[in-house]
């Protein structure tokens, strides 16, 4: 049959065969045990020896395990993927990573570049799913790695390569073979322009981890995150920094990310974010000019653009900031995304100072959620947030009112974001507001 008669689509009709024997099974090829005598361990964990990799795979690479790594193209996806492979081999495992985009001279070439390649790193340049399933069996690697899997294909199935239905197809027979050989499998993904993991959902469905690598190709920094994780918690967040050696670690993110910041720039508040389990400090910067257009401008870089519309509507009713005939820029410096309503606060005085040339003591933090009523709200894990600040030599916070004490900080109490405005000072070059701005 040449069409569908159901949608009319033509050439869609494929054939499918009955299943062969039906009926009962002979035998069950697993009993049921009682769930008190299941191993709580589960199956061995292998560390890659990339420091911030590990903390957010909770340890390593479990066997028999299916991981995800997804990221915008030239992240850095095939350079951390290559990395952790490397080190895995060093320490005696048997890797093997199928290059389906890149010859092995390129791979090569990005090799030498973060180093010598260990002999126990296997690789090849192939497309097909057949071929490099026979591969894999033959070789009995310990870790496997498909770079990417867009790209793998089986020749003799339905669609063309990287279409919702071979990504598919090829996925579930790679889980397959993870769960029957016992090897860890590793998965390169890609996204779309919207941010999602390109191809079926059912992608990140059948996986058992998926990672998210993120960051700008215009700055160094780098993050990844668990968006899922079978075998462990997803709040956990790994910080790395690109050089023309590879990818580093960053133990301590926040004060990399406030390397260069300036403490007398008004429209700069430094926040108390957190990231999972991890506490960040970062530098929140505004700049407000004044426009012409009958629609101002609010534009936010690594930040939530519909949050940053509502803090200046906040602003602008609930504590007389006027904002109507002004353009209204807000980023975080570094590059890092952060998206949480802890950084609503520092956003709006980042805001407001920007707009009356005001600022904050260098050495005072900021964090609260601001609701539509211009109260501040607590957050979560407020202790850890401030404890970091002041590790970091921060000695003053604003804070919502029921925030309990931090040793080696002190708190200003506020209830509302009107109130929050008052501690911005004017600079101590003397030159006040900006004329017509207040």
């Amino acid at each position: 049959m040449g069409r569908c008669p159901d949608c009319g689509e033509w050439g869609s009709v494929i054939e499918q065969l009955p299943p062969v024997g039906e009926g009962r099974p002979a035998s069950l090829p697993r009993i049921p045990k009682p769930l008190a005598d299941v191993d709580p361990a589960g199956a061995p964990v292998r560390a890659t020896a990339v420091g911030e990799l590990d903390r957010v795979l909770g340890g390593g690479l479990v066997a028999g395990s299916v991981t995800l790594l997804a990221g915008e193209p030239g992240i850095g996806k095939s350079t951390l993927l290559l990395q952790a492979l490397a080190e895995l081999a060093r320490g005696g495992a048997r890797t093997l990573l199928v290059s389906a985009e890149e010859s092995v001279e390129q791979v090569r070439r990005r090799a030498d570049r973060l180093g010598v390649p260990p002999p126990g790193l296997l690789i090849v340049a192939e497309t097909s799913l057949p071929i490099v399933l026979a591969m894999a069996e033959t070789l009995a690697p310990d870790v496997v790695a498909i770079d990417s899997i867009q790209t793998v294909h089986d020749p003799d199935g339905p669609g063309a390569p990287g279409s919702v239905t071979q990504v598919r197809d090829g996925a579930q027979r790679l889980v397959r073979y993870a769960k029957e050989s016992g090897v860890a499998t590793v998965l390169v993904g890609h996204v779309t322009k919207d941010g999602a993991i390109a191809g079926p959902r059912v992608l990140e469905h059948i996986v058992d981890t998926v990672l998210s690598f993120e960051g700008d190709r215009d700055h160094g920094v780098r993050t990844l995150r668990a968006l899922k994780h079978r075998f462990g918690p997803t709040d956990e967040l790994g910080v790395f920094e690109m050089s023309n050696d590879g990818l580093h670690g960053v133990p301590d993110a926040s004060s990399l990310l406030l390397t260069e910041r300036r403490g007398d720039a008004s429209g700069s508040i430094v926040a108390a974010a957190i990231d999972g389990a991890r506490p960040l400090l970062v530098e929140v910067q505004a700049l407000v000019t004044r426009t012409n257009a009958p629609l101002p401008r609010r534009a936010a870089q690594a930040l939530d653009g519909g949050r940053l519309s509502l803090l200046i509507a906040v602003l602008q009713e609930r504590a007389g900031v006027g904002l109507g005939g002004f353009d209204v820029y807000a980023n975080v410096a570094g590059g890092v995304r952060v998206a949480e309503p802890g950084l609503d606060l520092a956003i709006a005085m980042a805001v407001a100072g920007a707009h009356s040339d005001r600022r904050l003591p260098a050495d005072t933090v900021v964090v609260g959620e601001v609701g539509l009523g211009g109260e501040l709200r607590q957050v979560p894990q407020i202790a850890r947030r401030l404890a970091e600040a002041a590790r970091l030599g921060f000695r003053r916070a604003v804070v919502p009112p029921s925030t309990p004490e931090v040793p080696g900080i002190r708190l200003h109490r506020v209830a509302d974001v009107g109130r929050a405005l008052l501690l911005l000072e004017v600079p101590d070059d003397g030159l006040g507001a900006r004329s017509g701005q207040e």
